[in-house]
């Protein structure tokens, strides 16, 4: 796998599944720059991968020709800022990659000082396991092979989709990027009930998980709707069909909707929050 020179700002849980991805596919760890201000979390990266640590993030990104931004909304502008002075002093601009929610493109380019080339990503956590799916977006200074880098990268951690309309990134954030919480509480609920209902918790607990699976597999296997896979299931006038009309007369497809909503309010919010 080639994968040029990277910078990780920030070594929290992200930033080591994607570096644990880009290692597990060949990318030698010299390659590979973090800065970290938390020391213990610098010594775990270093001792378990083999990459060069940091404490301060110049030091770091000015080993790299993409600099991976992995911290959260609130502090970005601060890092950002702390960082314009080698941005602006790289004869070639630097690839900055950044998987802060809300954060807008325009916002990292204002606080890096000038039109950089920009990719937000909006990855989940199942990409701790290579299981990930990330959404991306693009400005128009990106070029090819900076394209292709930010795909490398995160395509390290699972599947990638790219996003036209950077406006969209927030329904990105609503559905993927916040979705897997959404399962946990679907599985908490269902092994409540189960335990509720006389289930062993440990009976439970198996039940749930391996549904939740196995119905995920489904979904990217088959090559069917979701819709077309729950009418198989739900035989007329049968249990599953009892469930489904409990769950539509309680208004469940509006209260996902307004779920989501709301996450992606959330995203805006963070955007103007930190402006």
């Amino acid at each position: 796998m080639t994968v040029e020179s990277i910078t990780f700002i920030g070594g929290g849980n992200m930033a080591r599944s994607l570096i644990a991805g880009l290692v597990r596919q060949g990318v030698p760890p010299a390659q590979i720059h973090v800065a970290e201000p938390v020391a213990v979390l610098r010594e775990a990266l270093a001792a378990d991968f083999g990459v060069q640590t940091h404490d301060n993030a110049a030091d770091a990104a000015a080993q790299g020709q993409t600099w991976l931004l992995a911290v959260k909304p609130q502090v970005l502008r601060e890092v950002c800022q702390s960082l314009q002075a080698l941005a602006l002093a790289q004869a070639q601009a630097p690839l900055v990659v950044s998987i802060a929610a809300g954060i807008t493109s325009a916002q990292l380019q204002r606080w890096l000082g000038g039109a950089l080339p920009v990719v937000r990503a909006m990855p989940n956590t199942p990409a701790l396991l290579g299981a990930g799916v990330t959404g991306l977006y693009a400005t128009p200074a990106v070029d090819a092979q900076q394209h292709a880098q930010a795909e490398r990268v995160l395509a390290s951690a699972g599947r990638t989709v790219w996003i036209e309309d950077e406006a969209l990134m927030d329904s990105v954030t609503a559905v993927s990027g916040s979705g897997p919480a959404y399962v946990f509480l679907l599985a908490e609920a269902m092994e409540a009930a189960g335990i509720a209902q006389g289930l062993p918790a440990d009976a439970a607990r198996a039940l749930t998980v391996q549904t939740l699976l196995g119905a995920s597999r489904m979904l990217d296997e088959a090559g069917e709707s979701p819709a077309e896979l729950r009418r198989r299931v739900t035989s007329p006038n049968g249990t599953t069909q009892a469930a489904i009309e409990s769950f539509q007369a309680d208004g469940f497809e509006a209260l996902v909707a307004k779920a989501l909503r709301a996450a992606q309010q959330r995203g805006r919010e963070l955007s103007a929050a930190n402006d």
